[in-house]
């Protein structure tokens, strides 16, 4: 099976010190399923290509497998479609390239370059292929691969399951080797060793910065984690939780290990957040929607699969948040009409921009707590003073729950600046709507405690 790598980076032959590989040089490694070997059929100062081929063993193949017949020890598409053999071989080979490491050219390695990836034969199909990989910034081709030989007409003519997948991007190198080591086997939906609870932390390493955004993270997970329940249940959790501002008590994962999935989990302290906000809105009868603070997306996902919100807007100080959500909105392929509601504007919340006015809500959501103190009159200035929304909806952690989350030292996220308890955050809230023309109602968000309250804390401002 084989993978090539191309980039147009000028000079081009930088890529052999980021796969800390030399263009000049065939390297071979010895594995469990065969013979790797990487090589550059092309390396000039404009183009230079790596390839990744891997020479598959039947013969090493044959342990523990337990196929109907006997011949199916020998035939079959292994040695041939990419999978998670060929996802090991590129951990195994270029190690210090996963991890974003590069003694002679650290800092080309934290740049993004321009990128071509070719997979000649991978099992999956075009539809889900673009699914997982379009979200992550990759323009992609999936072309079926049709049967050989087959005349037209026959039950068996027509495309086989396998694709030619070629992805086009501005990736970092580290970047692109992690969603391919996540993803080959995702599509394939098979391992070829016994999976153990251990292959979490491989997920959990490999998918740091993109997994817990993406769209698609329940079926990666599954599939990865080769349908065994509680460990997909397990590192679902673990994501949410490595999500910004979500933290959720863990699930009971004592149920059968072999059990059939859907895996059913606690619906995570993100989604029962955004469906408060969610209800929040409908109640209000809005729709022109402001999200300030917005981040990769995730709440613009759910107003824009709602038809009562007309005009969304998502605004954020990053440009490479702005970015995360444009692909998991999938701006670029959204019919006219669908894409018209949207808006993505880059803007520091605590100055005032007139674009902003005219609003029927504004959400900010786990958002005020990633302000120093002193710049808090500020924000409220600009959103309460400024633009002037008919609603705001503030969302923000509850510290005195904070007691409930095992392991947890300190503030749930490490870029939080202070975290209120329900007085203090009362206090603030009544202050803000006093001063600006409002009044307020707080409500509770997720499992309540008897003693120290909701994980989350949600204040409704309504101006006048």
């Amino acid at each position: 099976m084989l993978l090539t790598l191309t980039t147009t980076h000028r000079p081009a032959t930088d890529l052999g010190y980021l796969l800390v590989k030399h263009p000049d040089r065939v390297h071979s490694f010895d594995l469990p399923a065969g013979t790797a070997h990487v090589l550059y059929p092309e390396a000039g100062e404009e183009r230079c290509t790596a390839a990744l081929l891997l020479d598959v063993d039947p013969q090493r193949l044959r342990s523990g497998r337990a196929d109907a017949f006997t011949l199916g020890q020998y035939v079959n598409d292994r040695p041939y479609a990419a999978s998670s053999m060929l996802a090991g071989a590129l951990n195994h080979v270029f190690r210090s390239a996963l991890r974003g490491r590069s003694k002679d050219r650290p800092e080309l390695a934290a740049e993004p370059l321009p990128l071509e990836i070719r997979v000649p034969v991978l099992r999956g199909n075009p539809e889900l292929t673009a699914r997982l990989f379009e979200p992550l910034g990759w323009s992609v081709s999936a072309t079926p691969i049709p049967l050989d030989d087959v005349p037209a007409g026959h039950p068996l003519s027509g495309d086989s399951p396998y694709v030619d997948l070629t992805l086009t991007g501005t990736q970092r190198v580290a970047d692109a080797l992690n969603h391919l080591y996540v993803l080959l086997p995702v599509l394939d939906d098979a391992k070829h060793y016994w999976v153990a609870p251990d292959e979490i932390d491989k997920l959990l390493r490999s998918g740091e910065g993109w997994l817990s955004a993406h769209p698609e993270k329940v079926l990666i997970t599954r599939r990865y984690l080769a349908h065994r329940k509680s460990l997909a249940t397990t590192a679902l959790e673990l994501l949410d939780r490595s999500d910004p501002d979500t933290v959720d008590a863990p699930a009971d994962t004592s149920a059968d290990e072999e059990a059939e999935l859907p895996v059913v989990r606690k619906r995570s302290l993100a989604e029962q957040r955004r469906d408060a906000v969610l209800a929040a809105l409908h109640e209000v009868g809005a729709a022109k929607v402001l999200d300030l603070g917005c981040g990769g997306g995730a709440l613009l996902t759910a107003l824009l699969a709602d038809r009562r919100f007309r005009e969304i807007t998502g605004v954020d100080v990053s440009s490479r948040a702005l970015e995360m959500a444009a692909r998991r909105l999938r701006l670029e392929r959204l019919p006219d009409r669908q894409r018209e509601r949207v808006k993505l504007w880059q803007s520091a919340l605590t100055y005032r921009d007139d674009r902003l006015r005219g609003y029927d809500a504004a959400v900010l959501m786990e958002v005020i707590e990633h302000l120093d103190p002193p710049r808090l009159p500020a924000l409220e200035a600009s959103v309460f003073g400024h633009a002037k929304p008919d609603v705001v909806i503030v969302t923000t952690p509850n510290a005195e729950y904070n007691v409930h989350y095992e392991g947890l030292s300190g503030m749930r996220h490490s870029d939080h600046r202070f975290e209120w308890t329900r007085r203090e955050f009362a206090r603030w809230a009544a202050s803000v709507a006093t001063a600006r023309g409002y009044t307020v109602d707080i409500r509770g968000v997720g499992d309540e405690s008897a003693t120290d309250g909701p994980p989350t804390q949600m204040a409704v401002f309504r101006r006048g």
